[in-house]
């Protein structure tokens, strides 16, 4: 299959730039994988989808506010992406302006609690940087970080609770698992009162999952990797589930490419860490996952080539393509789909 296959024409207008005043109140086209048959509802109406039995996957990431604005000691302006912890205050990043951050040069964030040095230049113009502080620095991170928002979004955002899910727990994404921010904690607590089970798993997601798809056969695009994890409890929890004849229902790609990357053949899950790189595309058979709960996504996207796996080519496109007449809302903090 060619890239071009997931190609859809999305006016500008409908990537949203800020999230709803009410997490829930986004629309919810439904989507049957076996027929193509679709329905629009509000995403506060998601537990009128769910049966006692099932479970839901989500992915307990917390996004770490890593765009940090500083300047040089002469008084220029600079911007710091933290990428990777490479261990002892030493971090890969991407910085701008590059010409003016070269290995020595020295950076002021804030009112000097937080200070940078450039320590060297590594591939694809990143940067190996060294922080120096007082305190802990997750902290000041909190503090003087903002989110990493994907290049698509050019509004300012104004709480940085809301590229969050209200369950994120542990810090370590670039992006957030955007699926997941329609959830409220009522909502989640009416699911669980239904008999549903919630069950996390942790992916932390990467810059990749911006990174377009340049190839022109889809099977030989190079997938980036991400660090994932399963606990015995939600290995468990899915077993179980899958034993009773409940439906696993993953909410969001990441949580999908988590438990589609550490299940056996037999779909069975067992406690697990480490790095993916599954590339998801239609062909490809579903171990674990039964339904799925996301967001549209980016023409000629892995995530896109992914949904089709899950529903065909065709009917994602024809979805898509009655979201846009509908004048739904795109990408991250736009509206959601459920696939069963």
């Amino acid at each position: 299959m060619k890239t071009s296959d997931f190609d859809f024409e999305l006016p500008e207008e409908l990537i949203a730039q800020t999230p709803l005043a009410r997490r829930d109140a986004s629309r919810l086209l439904v989507l049957d994988k076996t027929t193509g048959a679709r329905r629009h509802l509000h995403f506060y109406d998601l537990p009128t989808l769910l049966r006692p039995g099932d479970c839901l996957v989500l992915n307990d990431s917390r996004v770490l506010p890593a765009r940090l604005i500083g300047r040089r000691p002469t008084g220029g302006a600079c911007e710091v992406l933290l990428l990777v912890d490479r261990g002892e205050n030493l971090w890969e990043c991407l910085v701008r302006p590059g010409r003016k951050l070269r290995p020595g040069a020295q950076v002021i964030f804030g009112d000097g609690q937080l200070t940078a040095v450039v320590e060297e230049e590594i591939e694809d113009g990143k940067r190996l940087v060294r922080f120096l502080y007082q305190g802990i620095f997750l902290e000041i991170l909190e503090q003087l970080g903002k989110m990493p928002l994907p290049p698509y979004i050019k509004a300012e955002l104004q709480d940085n609770e809301r590229y969050q899910t209200v369950y994120s727990k542990v810090v370590g994404s670039a992006a957030a698992p955007t699926a997941g921010l329609h959830f409220t904690p009522e909502l989640l607590r009416q699911i669980q009162e239904m008999g549903v089970k919630v069950c996390y798993v942790t992916l932390h997601v990467g810059l990749g999952t911006f990174r377009p798809v340049k190839a022109e056969e889809i099977a030989d695009h190079e997938m980036h990797s991400e660090f994932c994890m399963v606990s015995r409890e939600t290995a468990d929890t899915i077993n179980e589930t899958k034993k009773n004849g409940g439906r696993v229902i993953c909410v969001g790609t990441t949580s999908c490419r988590t438990i589609e990357s550490f299940a056996a053949e037999d779909g069975t899950m067992t406690e697990r860490s480490g790095w993916t790189n599954i590339f998801i595309y239609p062909g490809y058979r579903f171990k674990v996952l039964d339904a799925l709960i996301t967001n549209f996504h980016l023409p000629e996207s892995t995530l896109i080539m992914l949904v089709s796996a899950l529903a065909g080519r065709e009917s994602v496109l024809a979805a898509y393509q009655e979201a846009v007449k509908l004048r739904y809302r795109f990408f991250s903090f736009g509206d959601a789909m459920f696939i069963q």
